[in-house]
């Protein structure tokens, strides 16, 4: 659909308004959204998607986006990001422009990134563009935040009990929806634009749900065999839960913990659709609970896909660069250690422990596995990179013995994860 067609004055007000609620960076830009379109039932699908693309485009641009439009109000970030990110001419502001704004418009237009510092031409928090630079050096860091501020496309997972990847395709490509399959991912389907596929048939019988391809590989990562006893110790809403489940062809016992009950819900109707019998949900207090500690020992592998910044993926959620902090980043990283350790107990001898998070820091990911590593001397570390092999899944793992996705490099989320056996 043509922009110019859709920027009326009526929905670029609904922008600004959007965006004021997004900004202070209270509840996830996605979850915000959703509550002002309910809110606002009269919204076509038009004025929506163009809601959506502003109120992300200025989440993902907003520091250089800032010092162009020299104001850090909504109004004239939406301006902004409409002239520079979506690429309008003033003929396209006609309808929306007050006083001096076609001046702002101009100036934006004409601002050449490369003259600004770099954590604002790359659109990051001083202290996070800091930390990528130590950890990977600026050419890297530079590739990897141009990366993040990129939107990520659709990727979905074809539950394999259901349907063939192929099969999948074909049926979706009937519907008009074309899907091409993904890198890496044996299972995974990467969608050409942004359909609503909420009410698609695949999607209501459970041959398909929405998963970054990363995801998938951790799930693969895992190598769930049939018949064993496994466990997705936060599971939240299930999205692992349930790519485990299928690769142990509904076989076996899967446990799917986590302490919040209300992501656990989220979880049953996607597990009715999937079609799977053999995951049990369970609603935890810690990783210290009871029901945890009576399976000491006996699971033959364990997820950990631990809580974490979310830094990985700034390409779906971009708010989140502006929320969290380092002392946020401290906070996590004990809270992931003691998580680590008490999945741990769960593990049997000769069994799997891995370790993920979604972050693409140090603090968060190695130095996490350093420490358990240190005070947990019947694990050891095992190569990601032949786990992966030995499932037909060749791909540049990074150095040592871990799993590290990125974005420039993958086209993923960014994610790590170390895959851990316990000593027989």
């Amino acid at each position: 659909m043509n922009m110019a067609a859709r920027l009326t004055g009526f929905a670029f007000e609904h922008a600004v308004r959007a965006l004021a609620g997004v900004l202070p960076a209270g509840l996830p830009a996605d979850r915000s959204l959703s509550e002002y379109f309910r809110a606002n039932p009269k919204l076509g699908s038009g004025d929506r998607s163009m809601i959506a693309e502003t109120v992300y485009a200025v989440l993902r641009n907003r520091r250089s986006l800032a010092v162009g439009a020299g104001s850090e109000y909504p109004r004239e970030l939406a301006l902004a990001a409409l002239a520079r990110v979506r690429g309008l001419n003033l003929k396209q502001f006609e309808h929306v422009l007050r006083g001096d704004e076609a001046a702002l418009v101009a100036r934006v237009k004409a601002m050449v990134l490369e003259d600004l510092p770099e954590p604002i031409r790359y659109d990051l928090p001083d202290w996070l563009w800091a930390a990528l630079v130590t950890e990977r050096g600026a050419p890297e860091a530079a590739r990897l935040a141009q990366a993040l501020k990129a939107a990520a496309p659709l990727t979905l997972r074809v539950n394999l009990i259901k349907a063939t990847r192929e099969a999948a395709t074909a049926r979706l490509e009937e519907s008009g929806v074309v899907a091409k399959p993904t890198r890496y991912s044996p299972h995974g389907l990467i969608v050409e634009g942004k359909p609503a596929l909420q009410r698609h048939p695949l999607f209501l019988e459970g041959i398909v749900e929405v998963q970054d391809e990363g995801s998938q590989l951790l799930a693969e990562l895992v190598a769930p065999r049939r018949g064993e006893m496994v466990a997705d110790f936060c599971a939240g809403a299930g999205g692992k839960t349930l790519a485990l489940g299928a690769l142990m062809r509904s076989s076996g016992r899967l446990y799917a913990f986590d302490v919040s009950a209300s992501r656990l819900a989220k979880l049953k109707p996607r597990l009715a659709r999937s079609g799977l019998s053999n995951v049990h949900p369970v609603r935890i207090e810690s990783e210290n609970d009871l029901r945890v500690k009576r399976l000491a020992g006996k699971l033959d592998r364990v997820l950990v896909d631990a809580p974490c910044s979310g830094l990985g993926t700034l390409k779906r959620n971009p708010e989140l660069k502006w929320r969290q902090t380092p002392e946020d980043v401290l906070e996590l990283a004990a809270k992931q250690l003691a998580i680590l350790a008490g999945a741990a107990r769960l593990v049997k001898p000769g069994g799997t422990l891995v370790y993920a998070t979604c972050s693409l820091l140090r603090a968060e990911n190695a130095t996490v596995v350093e420490q358990f590593l240190a005070a947990h001397v019947d694990f050891q570390a095992v190569a990601a990179r032949a786990v992966l092999a030995r499932r037909g899944i060749e791909l540049d793992t990074g150095a040592g013995d871990a799993l590290e996705l990125l974005p420039h490099t993958h086209g993923t989320d960014g994610f790590y994860a170390m895959v851990l056996e316990r000593r027989k």
